[in-house]
């Protein structure tokens, strides 16, 4: 097998897929890239087993008259095309011993590569159902779901992915660790085949990453079963592993009666707690809400080092006053994964979840419902 390729187009399409790597694996083969060049086509993968990532791109007088594939090893090759200027490589594997000796300009690199006859075979889905989404709609969804995600991965299995419920009216995002949740929803993405599975977070963050370094809103193609979930979209295709279990009832836990609403500009907000939180225990992030009908009073204390905060902001606010505590860092999160200009803020007491949802505007989209809950944390006087 014989094949040149600009190095540098490929060190991009190795780097877009080699985040499924681990150093923990105990299977050699897969700490490799598998080559399968066909015609002036080469066709790049790589797996943990549970999820198996695939990427295409030109080569230039390929010749594979016996030997058409061959597995790569991962980092070695990864680090040398890092180093190499942006020229043509010329791959030439031996078929006897697959050694692979890597030319560029001046240079020569030999590698010892695997015979690909070893390598995982690439998952097929059957009875598939299928449904295409824009790729902004689903960055913008694993955007203000994935950081909700729980990070237990082995007492809280299915709370470590994010559950994605597909419907007749609306398809459902939703994420949670038990003291956030985050609940994205469109009413623009339908199917007359409801399904509802858990997506692992990894790979989906690894599939958001891909999607948001490509400048075009293409079309991105899922097809799904029980057991797994595919995704095609460029010249990337990704097939993962679903999530085994039930997720829990998540409507069941946000509360429907919230009568005291506040209105705030997200921005000030956001910057506000930032500074606050500075000046919490470190241990519980504790920040302290104090809402009145016009303004609202956030405050930290750290006792243990006798440091203390305090700031005030105008917000439009109905209901009883109200003083609330909440983890900090759980409401930047959410904030910070929010684009509205303004912010509502949905209370019942003090000891209730607080509801956030994006204030609406004109620009809003009519198709995309957020809504974020946070556990209140128990003041400490």
């Amino acid at each position: 097998m014989k094949f040149i390729v600009n190095s540098q187009l490929l060190s991009k399409q190795l780097s877009s897929i080699s985040g499924i790597l681990s150093n923990n694996n105990t299977v050699p083969i897969i700490n490799c890239f598998l080559f399968h060049v066909e015609g002036n086509t080469m066709t790049i993968r790589t797996t943990d087993l549970a999820t198996t990532l695939t990427t295409t791109l030109p080569v230039d007088s390929a010749y594979t008259e016996n030997l058409k594939e061959i597995a790569v090893p991962s980092t070695l090759l990864l680090n040398i095309l890092k180093s190499l200027d942006d020229a043509p490589a010329i791959f030439d594997v031996d078929e006897t011993n697959y050694s692979i000796t890597i030319t560029s300009g001046e240079g020569k690199y030999r590698l010892s590569g695997r015979n690909a006859d070893n390598y995982p075979a690439l998952p097929e889905i059957e009875n598939a159902n299928t449904i295409s989404v824009s790729a902004s709609v689903l960055v913008s969804a694993i955007n203000k779901t994935s950081f909700a995600t729980s990070s237990d991965e082995e007492s809280h299995q299915q709370l470590s992915g994010i559950f994605c419920e597909i419907g007749l009216e609306h398809t459902t995002f939703v994420s949670t660790d038990g003291h956030k949740l985050v609940r994205y929803r469109r009413t623009d993405l339908l199917s007359d085949e409801p399904a509802g599975f858990i997506l692992p977070r990894k790979p989906i963050n690894i599939i958001k990453g891909i999607l948001s370094s490509n400048k075009e809103d293409s079309d991105v193609t899922i097809n799904y079963n029980s057991t797994n979930v595919a995704f095609t979209f460029g010249n990337h295709y990704a097939v993962c592993r679903l999530i085994d279990g039930k997720y829990p009832n998540y409507d069941a836990a946000i509360p429907k009666d919230n009568p005291n609403k506040m209105i705030i500009d997200r921005v000030a907000f956001l910057n506000t707690l930032r500074r606050v939180g500075l000046f919490a225990n470190q241990a519980t992030n504790q920040i302290r809400l104090n809402i009145n009908t016009e303004n609202i009073v956030i405050s930290s204390e750290d006792i243990e080092f006798a440091n203390d905060a305090q700031e005030k902001l105008p917000c439009a606010y109905e209901g009883e006053p109200i003083e609330i505590g909440f983890n900090a860092k759980f409401l930047i999160e959410m904030l910070s994964s929010l684009d509205s200009e303004q912010v509502q803020i949905d209370i019942s007491t003090p000891t209730k979840p607080g509801i956030i949802t994006p204030y609406a505007s004109e620009e809003s989209d009519a198709n995309e419902h957020i809504l974020m809950l946070v556990m209140p944390v128990a003041l400490s006087y």
